[in-house]
Order: structure tokens, then C-alpha cells, then sequence
């Protein structure tokens, strides 16, 4: 068979729609500034909720970016998923360069989709008469692939166009798919990422029921504290990231600034247990080895990990055994921090945030801090510089970002400065 050529691409547009901020630029100001994104739970009743807090959106109403009518066909994950997007796609141009919309592609992962319309439809049949009266819109505002289908119908995107779920893992897996779409020349250009919206009632309730979140009440802004001795679950959060990848001889031609190169992503199966990881980091260790061989770089070329790191007592102590049995002695030279210390778990939206903060560490030389650190663990290498509280200056080569799911699902990005 012939030998392809591989493709390289860049990333040419940002936008952000996160619990500290609700485009790109606010994110990251609050993330290098160890903003929390935690508070009481706003959008329901959760007093009787062992958890009633976690990491809502600000300030934000969906029909100052979407048309009423619009939004009434839509899920929050697929609101959020729009308002990202069109940040991104303007911040890249892609419509007044009028790019071939053939070649734009749309893919966008969701861990659990429009979970709250089901609970809404279900809720609303349960209490009548068992005379099935079902909103039009129900599944096609349920469905995980209707975000990027609403997507590519604004602006007539015709490319490859389809949604990935790997529970916290999809919005990575979202990437990594966009990636290799370009870089085989199936397409020019990707608006990929992931959204999610799971604060309310069976997105808590499920969650509490599985042990998972934490139930610090009394400090919600504090909860979320990964690789503390006194962590005791994550904290979710809500909202959608997109990025706009391209081919970078394309984005030459018509002139795009360019954010960072996109330089490979991994992927692997713990293989272990429905919702906890592999003791020794096992997945985890052959993601980031996975990610590291697809882009051609050894441990060495690596100065950031942005880790899964959500604040479990299981989790934060493989992931770290994880990176130091890839990197070695390596593993003392670099920056670790969790952003989901401050944006709490966005689940299927995380991989896209993380992989934001990471291109603009990259762009900027800041490593945004794991804010919440107070009590060190033994079972963590305490070697290991996890930036705790405050950002730190460095420059940034490259950078990794990891992702993972129930189910096992791992999945890794790479990206380093722009060429």
C-alpha cells in the first residue's frame, strides 16, 4: 500500500463557555488567577441532595446568543455547545473567510447528552394518565449528535459531522477524531470539542448514588481539591468547549493566527472496572505512551500535564503513579495541575476545556495552578510539582492533557507552539 502522507494541524480558534467565565478569554484569566467556579446549586432544589452544590454557569441566558424559537428545540448541552462554537468559528474567521464548507467538519462529544429533557418528558408522562403526550422535539433534543448537527446547519458546514461518547473521555476522543480527519486529508478544517449539562436533579442524584461527589457543603469553593489528603470527590460543573482545528498549509494560505499545533493523541481501555481506575495507573500509562509514540516525542520533549485529576480518593493517586512510571526522572521537571479544581468535572465537556487551558499555556507560558491544596497525601510522590495555588511562569514546549472515563476509557492530546 502506499505511504500517506500525514498532514499537520493547528489550532486557529478558541471559545469557552465554562463556570468561570463565559467566553475563551474570561476562562483563562480565572484559571491563571485560581478562580472557583463552585457555589450553591441555583439551577434546582437540592436541599435534600447529600451534595447542593457545584460548578454552575455565571450570569448566562442562552436567548442572548441563541434566536427563542431556536432554543426551545434545544437541550443546555446543545446551548452550550452553539454559544462555544460560534465563539470559536468567529475567533477563527471561518465566515468571513468563506472557506470551503465542503471541507468543514463538525465533531463535538457529550458524555450523557440531554439528560435533563429526559428527566423533564419522563417526569411530565409519570404524572398524568399514562395518555402519551410527548413534547416533538424530545428526542432530537435528547440525542448526544444533534450539538454538532445543530452546528454544521448554522453555518452549512458539510463536512464529517458526528458526535463521540466515552463518558469524561469524549470531548478528547472528539479531538483526536477531528485530528486525524485532517491530517488524512479528509477535511480542511474541524470545529471540535464537547459540551455538557448535568446540574440538576438525576445528574446530582446519580452521581450521589455512585459515591462519586464530593459533599463538602459547608465550603463548596474549597471541594474540589485534587491530590489532597482530604479529598472526597469531585464537584460537577457544566458548559462546553470548542476548537477550531485546521490543516496547517491551509491556515497559511488564508492567513489564520495560529494558537499551537496539534501534535498527536492516544487512547486505551483500563479493561478493570465499571467506574474506577486500574490501581496502578495501568490505562493510563499506556494512554500517555500512546500519545507520546503518535506524535513522535519522548517523555523529555513534554513541560505540562494538565492531568484527568478530578479529586477522588482512587483516581488523583493512579493517575500520579501513571506519570511517573512514563516519565521517569522527567516526571520532577514538570508542571502538574488540575483545572477541575476550579471548573469543577464538566464529564463529557472536560477533555475540551482542559485542551483549551493547555494550548493557551502553551501560547502564554503560564501554568494555571490545583487550587484547594492544604494536606499533603503520602500516597502521592510528593516530589512532583503539582502547582498548587498559584500559577507558575515557564515555558511551555509542549503540552499533555488526559482524559478518563466509566467505562475505562482513556483517552490523551498532545499539543506544543505553534510552527
Amino acid at each position: 500500500m502506499p505511504t500517506i502522507e500525514l498532514k499537520r494541524v493547528v489550532v486557529t480558534g478558541l471559545g469557552a463557555l465554562t463556570p468561570v467565565g463565559n467566553n475563551a478569554k474570561d476562562s483563562w484569566r480565572a484559571l491563571c488567577e485560581g478562580v472557583s467556579g463552585a457555589a450553591a446549586i441555583t439551577h434546582f432544589d437540592a436541599s435534600k441532595f447529600k451534595t447542593q452544590f457545584a460548578c454552575e454557569l455565571k450570569g448566562f441566558d442562552p436567548l442572548e446568543h441563541i434566536d427563542r424559537k431556536e432554543a426551545r428545540k434545544m437541550d443546555g448541552f446543545t446551548q452550550y455547545a452553539m454559544v462555544a462554537a460560534t465563539e470559536a468559528i468567529a475567533d477563527a474567521r471561518l465566515v468571513e473567510d468563506k472557506v470551503n464548507q465542503d471541507r468543514v467538519g463538525v465533531v463535538l462529544g457529550s458524555g450523557i447528552g440531554g439528560l435533563l429533557t429526559f428527566q423533564e418528558q419522563v417526569l411530565e408522562f409519570g404524572s398524568g394518565d399514562g395518555t402519551p403526550r410527548f413534547n416533538p422535539f424530545f428526542i432530537p433534543k435528547m440525542i448526544v449528535d444533534i450539538a454538532p448537527g445543530h452546528v454544521s446547519m448554522k453555518y452549512g458546514f458539510r463536512g464529517p459531522n458526528y458526535s463521540t461518547v466515552s463518558a469524561c473521555a469524549s470531548a478528547t476522543n472528539a479531538l483526536i477524531d477531528a485530528f486525524n480527519l485532517i491530517r488524512l486529508g479528509k477535511a480542511d478544517v474541524m470545529v471540535s470539542g464537547g459540551s455538557e449539562a448535568c446540574v440538576h436533579e438525576s445528574g446530582v442524584g446519580g452521581f450521589n448514588a455512585l459515591h462519586a461527589l464530593s459533599q463538602r457543603n459547608d465550603s463548596p469553593q474549597t471541594a474540589s481539591r485534587p491530590f489532597d489528603k482530604e479529598r472526597d470527590g469531585f464537584v460537577l460543573g457544566e458548559g462546553a468547549a470548542c476548537i477550531i482545528l485546521e490543516e496547517y498549509e491551509h491556515a497559511k494560505a488564508r492567513g489564520a493566527k495560529i494558537y499551537a499545533e496539534m501534535a498527536g493523541g492516544g487512547m486505551s481501555a483500563d479493561a478493570y472496572h465499571l467506574t474506577a481506575p486500574h490501581p496502578e495507573g495501568l490505562g493510563a500509562l499506556n494512554v500517555m505512551r500512546a500519545a507520546l509514540e503518535d506524535a513522535e516525542m519522548t517523555p523529555a520533549d513534554i513541560d505540562y500535564i494538565n492531568v484527568h485529576g478530578t479529586s477522588t480518593p482512587l483516581g488523583d493517586i493512579a493517575e500520579s503513579k501513571a506519570i511517573v512510571r512514563v516519565f521517569g526522572e522527567h516526571a520532577y521537571n514538570l508542571n502538574i495541575s488540575s483545572t477541575k479544581s476550579m471548573t469543577g468535572h464538566l464529564l463529557g465537556a472536560a477533555g475540551a476545556v482542559e485542551a483549551m487551558a493547555i494550548i493557551k499555556s502553551i501560547q502564554e507560558d503560564i501554568i494555571p495552578p490545583t487550587i484547594n491544596f492544604s494536606v499533603p497525601d503520602p500516597e502521592m510522590d510528593q516530589k512532583l510539582n503539582f502547582t498548587f495555588n498559584k500559577a507558575q511562569k515557564r515555558t511551555v514546549r509542549a503540552a499533555l492533557s488526559n482524559t478518563f472515563g466509566f467505562g475505562g476509557h482513556n483517552a490523551s492530546v498532545i499539543f506544543k507552539k505553534a510552527p
